[in-house]
């Protein structure tokens, strides 16, 4: 997964899959989704990233699974 920010547009860029895609959806006036040919998330675009989301840290948290409670 790689995450991009370009300060001279205010776009950032989170790509979660290496696969071309080959749709994009607005899902709403700031935000695009790519998707390849069998409807997976391959990326997202958020315009004006600045005001939309808190781009100054960025946390990453692996949870191990619990297994199965009895």
């Amino acid at each position: 997964m790689n995450i991009r920010y370009f300060e001279d547009t205010d776009t950032a860029l989170i790509e979660f899959s290496a696969t071309p895609p080959v749709e994009t959806r607005e899902i709403s006036e700031d935000f695009l989704v790519d998707l390849d040919a069998e409807g997976r998330l391959v990326s997202m675009t958020i315009e004006h990233a600045s005001e939309r989301a808190s781009l100054g840290e960025l946390n990453y948290q692996r949870i191990e699974g619990m297994g199965a409670v009895s």
